[in-house]
């Protein structure tokens, strides 16, 4: 046989031998694949690099996450007292107290002006940037006015709870609580923590160089100015721009009234006429006193703050105002003696439980807003504010070592003790206040009659009277 035919035999039996082992193959049952095995690439190849590799640090042990920081509480407050009075000294520290015992509360304080507060409260108070604590303004037309209206929020559990009720006098609550508007009775809107009431400061020096004996009655007053006159000294510092005239005409009243009377015209428990004996006396002799040369012509435009520089300057000898000038005016007279005294000859005189802290309505600490008003009720603020001329409503009174200090809560005290403050003469009415002060201002400069002036603060009176009713 050829080689060629022998190869060909060789390569049908190859084929046919492959064909059968595959027939074989396909009848086996096909076996679930296998797991991935995962490949590693392949080494590339070998290169010299530019540069050493860095090794790479092995990664830092993982650390269970932070836990987040505590969101930072503000404490907004709010108030008008001066740096250098006894208030703002006090409530300073209470601020600083506060914040040292609450971490994570910041206070920010805001100093706003008294006419500022008076004149923009209920807008503020509407709104939602409003301070969690404020000082304002106590009696029927201001504080009155906005708890009438749900501005302010009722503090009534806080007083009790906390023992404010029992540090506070019930003559010094009158002008905390309010029922429908009025001061004197039901819910607690506001707390004072100090009280104040208008005196009559002297320079001392002046009354001693002119031979000038401290009055006991209001002729023994008339008298002592009548010296000054004579000597070319205008002696009362007035102004009449704002709040101090009217509260001199309203000491001129209280010299002929009694507590029926006040109560009948700031509670409304009672008639009042406007035309009897004492507005009649506190107009006329307002006049009579511009007449003589007590106040100067000029004194109607003048500020209240004008009228304390020229006090503390020596520029006269007299200011008839509030004790809220005291700690002022110990710390800045510093070229003459002085001293006060109660308005002579008065048995009432213009005073009350000082202004008063409220919270508003849309406050967003109230919780913290009720620990600061406690705060300023304790003992060691009260100590502060009693020792730098304020009048304390729950000091320590071994701890009020000030002479001059001793001497205002002295006198604080003789009015208290014998019913003797007499609220202001702006609280009955709203809006009451700038009605006074235009009207004083018009009996000062000579442009109306006593009885034209009463009867423009009748007219008011009377409506707000017959819409409580």
């Amino acid at each position: 046989m050829s080689k060629k035919i022998l190869q060909f035999f060789a390569l049908l039996l190859t084929t046919a031998a492959l064909l059968a082992l595959a027939a074989c193959q396909s009848a086996q049952p096909t076996p679930a694949p296998a797991a991935p095995v995962e490949e590693k690439p392949a080494a590339p190849a070998e290169e010299k690099p530019a540069a050493e590799p860095t090794a790479t640090p092995a990664p830092a042990p993982t650390e269970a996450p932070a836990e987040p920081a505590a969101e930072e509480r503000v404490l907004k407050v709010w108030h008008y007292e001066s740096d250098t009075g006894a208030m703002g000294i006090a409530w300073a520290e209470a601020m600083k107290q506060f914040e040292a015992s609450h971490p994570g509360v910041k206070i920010e304080f805001e100093q706003r002006g008294f006419e500022e507060i008076r004149q923009t409260a209920g807008m503020i108070l509407n709104s939602d940037e409003v301070p969690d604590v404020m000082e304002y303004n106590k009696g029927n037309a201001t504080a009155g006015l906005l708890s009438s209206q749900g501005l302010l929020t009722d503090l009534t559990e806080e007083a009790t709870s906390r023992g404010w009720d029992k540090i506070l006098s019930p003559g010094l609550q009158t002008t905390s609580r309010y029922e429908n508007g009025v001061m004197g009775s039901g819910s607690w809107y506001g707390v004072t923590n100090y009280g104040e009431f208008v005196m009559v400061y002297y320079n001392k020096d002046m009354f001693a160089e002119h031979g000038v004996e401290v009055p006991t009655t209001l002729a023994e007053f008339e008298a002592a100015m009548d010296k000054f006159v004579e000597a070319g000294i205008t002696p009362l510092a007035v102004g009449g721009s704002e709040y101090p005239a009217q509260h001199i005409f309203y000491e001129l009243v209280l010299s002929q009234a009694n507590r029926d009377w006040v109560n009948a015209f700031e509670l409304y428990q009672g008639d009042v006429d406007f035309k009897g004996p004492e507005f009649t006396f506190g107009a006329e002799k307002l006049v009579e006193w511009m007449d003589k040369g007590y106040i100067d012509k000029n004194a109607s435009s003048i500020p209240a703050e004008d009228m304390g520089l020229a006090f503390i300057g020596g520029q006269q000898p007299i200011m008839i105002s509030g004790s809220w000038w005291y700690g002022r005016l110990i710390n800045e007279i510093k070229d003459f003696e002085w001293g006060s005294f109660l308005f002579p000859g008065n048995t009432l005189n213009a005073g009350s439980g000082g202004n008063i802290w409220v919270v508003p309505t849309n406050a967003k600490n109230k919780d913290l807003a009720y620990e600061f008003i406690d705060l300023t009720l304790q003992k060691d603020i009260q100590n502060i504010l009693g020792n730098n001329g304020g009048i304390p409503v729950n000091a320590d009174p071994a701890a009020i070592t000030d002479e001059k200090s001793k001497e205002l809560i002295a006198n604080f005290a003789t009015l208290n003790e014998n019913d003797g403050l007499a609220f202001y003469p702006d609280w009955p009415v709203p809006g009451y206040y700038d009605i006074l002060v235009a009207e004083v201002q018009e009996l000062m400069a000579g442009s109306k009659t006593p009885g034209d002036v009463l009867d423009s603060l009748a007219a008011p009176y009377a409506e707000q009277k017959a819409s409580m009713q």
